[in-house]
């Protein structure tokens, strides 16, 4: 009998040995999880050209359609920190309404998340510039900022553990920690102070037992040995040509940790041929994952952002699936 989504994702999490490759397609209709959103606003409608979300930060969309970019910083200055209302993790509103988003979970892996969580979050709150600069110029100041973070998504993570225990998988966010060059600091300071903040908010969701899922663009190899170290179990990395070699990154990193990724959505989906994309394809699978697991295969939904047609995306998500191992591993194995 085939494993359920749920087994297959797990399995591919914890290398265990899926049946399948676990995919994560909803643009074309086909997902092995299924999201259980908290009433957090995020971006808001990408429809408006100017919105708030939860935190106040401003969020401004040009005409080109996308989630737009934060452009209203509420603690730019430091003098508002004192003044400042902070979301409130334990507001029933925040949760009204979430158990009827488990609708058509069944035999699916179920995550949820928060957008966001720390990184970002900082220099939404306090500017891009203003927060690396003040690593290492308000040192006090820039802690306490991310100690309350920090504090807020706890209570966030508790208060949807408590609600639905048992019933979620995985707890996915966002944290984008470079550029197509490097990361956007040093190593060490990245293990000095943020490290032991993303380690106790992984220690958090694994006490409710779900598998930690990070998305972070840019080149972060850097920073991975110490995720690994933090607790993080999937990593969704959707640039794999930033890296260099695909091969030579799967040499490092496969097998420790689980790789969620596609074809690369900057120099190969945009630009690529159809065949160009099959051979990255049949690299990835066996670059990036092992015999035992260790790949998902993950849409970048925001594909007019980037160029890249339906018709495009379903030459990869084929790709992808004539060159699954693992289906023909239990094939071979029936």
């Amino acid at each position: 009998m085939p494993m359920s989504s749920y087994e297959v994702v797990r399995r591919a999490v914890e290398f265990a040995t899926p049946d399948r490759l676990p995919i994560r397609f909803a643009t074309l209709g086909l997902s092995d999880t299924h999201n259980v959103n908290w009433n957090q606003i995020g971006t808001g409608d990408h429809a408006l050209r100017e919105t708030l979300d939860e935190w106040g930060c401003t969020w401004t969309r040009s005409e080109v359609a996308n989630m737009g970019q934060v452009t209203g910083h509420p603690l730019a200055n430091w003098r508002s920190l004192d003044d400042y209302r902070w979301p409130d993790p334990d507001d029933p509103a925040f949760y009204a309404g979430m158990a009827a988003r488990f609708a058509g979970s069944d035999g699916k892996y179920i995550t949820t998340g928060i957008f966001m969580l720390l990184f970002e979050r900082m220099h939404a709150l306090h500017g891009f510039e203003s927060t690396l600069r003040d690593l290492f110029l308000e040192r006090e100041r820039i802690e306490r900022l991310a100690d309350r973070i920090v504090e807020i998504d706890l209570g966030i993570i508790d208060n949807i553990g408590r609600r639905f225990p048992g019933q979620i998988h995985g707890f996915s966010f966002t944290d984008d920690w470079g550029t197509e060059r490097s990361g956007f600091i040093s190593e060490r300071l990245w293990d000095d102070f943020f490290k032991p903040r993303y380690k106790r908010l992984f220690d958090a969701m694994h006490s409710h037992g779900w598998h930690v899922w990070m998305h972070s663009c840019g080149k972060i190899d850097a920073y991975i040995d110490s995720l690994i170290e933090a607790g993080v179990n999937v990593l969704n990395l959707q640039q794999p040509r930033v890296f260099g070699s695909i091969e030579q990154f799967g040499r490092r990193f496969a097998g420790r940790v689980c790789l969620e990724s596609l074809c690369d959505i900057q120099h190969t989906l945009p630009f690529a041929s159809d065949d160009e994309i099959r051979e990255e394809a049949r690299l990835l699978t066996r670059s990036w994952g092992t015999a035992a697991g260790g790949f998902v295969l993950s849409d970048y939904g925001d594909g007019q952002a980037i160029g890249v047609p339906l018709e495009k995306k379903q030459v990869m998500l084929d790709a992808f699936i004539a060159a699954d191992r693992w289906a023909a591993a239990a094939r071979g194995s029936a």
